[in-house]
């Protein structure tokens, strides 16, 4: 069985290597065909992740121990939903963020496989303890997916039943929310800035030269205590979701503005910010010419590209420096 578990290694050990590959190529022009082609390859590895899982599972041990198998089930699924669930409270996320999270981790996976494999190779665990954790994985994943389904009707029975929920929802990140002392007049026809990363802090300090009122939708915690240090308005969180665009009142903006290149999510961000404030005006930033001409035909918003932008900027520098009088448009580069 451990020459199993070797190839099990070797098998994570290339899916590492395909993800890192994966991180790289996201940046280029090709990041849309390279991942149409590679779903077939994905599909297969995940058929040969699955298949060699399946063969060193001994379904015996279901009749032979099954107060075992259950335990560790329950070790998985509830022991560490729990501890999730209480973690994420702790770092005062809202319920619904703590029970997503506490069912994405109800489940143990490949690297599981390859320590007990290391256990029974070291001598460290019996193979009785490796079938049993096989038995456990198979079981939690299989039964995963109906933990997500229970997501929302856990959240809707705990706020209804339980009264530390209602606190605990009442007491929800902070962050997620702008605070109370913001000036209403700063929310008003201000442009929603998501994305405080190396452009969108370029155009935050034009817009700061210039007095323009902005909000800034940030995931990183640490840069929206910054900013709310500095007096800036700004919320934590993904503004794919719509929880997070309402709370940068989007409804009464003048503008968006996407400063981080997220082409998945992008669509969704505009769509949700149209249904808010049908007459908002959409900004975009975008890697490679095909992007930028996909969102530029579906009416998306106004498409920036990042080698556009410098080449324009560097060819109106030239050209002054040579005594040319350059004309046309300017703007943030990537």
């Amino acid at each position: 069985m451990v020459p199993s578990f070797h190839a099990l290694s070797l098998l994570s050990i290339e899916r590492n290597i395909h993800f890192f590959s994966g991180m790289m190529m996201r940046e280029s022009e090709f990041s849309h065909r390279a991942a149409e082609e590679s779903l077939p390859l994905r599909d297969a590895f995940s058929v040969l992740f699955f298949v060699s899982v399946g063969m060193l599972f001994e379904p015996q041990g279901l009749i032979d121990e099954p107060l075992k198998i259950l335990a560790v089930v329950a070790i998985i699924m509830v022991g560490k939903t729990v501890a999730a669930i209480v973690l994420v409270l702790a770092f005062r996320y809202p319920l619904n963020t703590a029970l997503t999270v506490g069912a994405s981790l109800a489940q143990i996976g490949e690297f599981s496989f390859i320590l007990a494999g290391l256990g029974v190779a070291l001598g460290l665990l019996p193979t009785q303890g490796q079938s049993l954790i096989l038995a456990g994985a198979l079981i939690s994943i299989a039964l995963n997916s109906l933990v997500f389904t229970a997501v929302a009707p856990a959240q809707r029975w705990l706020r209804a039943r339980s009264s530390l929920a209602r606190s605990l929802e009442r007491s929800a990140d902070p962050l997620a929310e702008l605070p109370t002392t913001v000036d209403e007049s700063r929310l008003t026809g201000q442009i929603v800035l998501v994305g405080y990363g190396r452009v969108g802090r370029r155009i935050a300090e034009a817009l700061d030269a210039k007095e323009v009122s902005y909000v800034v939708a940030e995931q990183n915690r640490e840069l929206v205590e910054q900013l709310r240090g500095r007096n800036i308005p700004a919320v934590s969180g993904d503004a794919a979701d719509p929880a997070v665009l309402i709370q940068a009142h989007v409804a009464r903006a003048g503008m968006l503005v996407i400063a981080i290149p997220d082409t998945f999510n992008v669509r969704k961000m505009v769509d949700i910010a149209r249904k808010l404030n049908p007459v908002i005006e959409i900004v975009l930033r975008m890697h490679n010419e095909d992007e930028a001409k996909l969102f530029e035909r579906d009416a998306l918003g106004k498409v920036f590209v990042g080698e556009h932008e410098l080449a324009h900027g560097m060819s109106r520098h030239i050209l002054d420096r040579m005594g040319v009088h350059s004309s046309g448009r300017s703007g943030a580069s990537g």
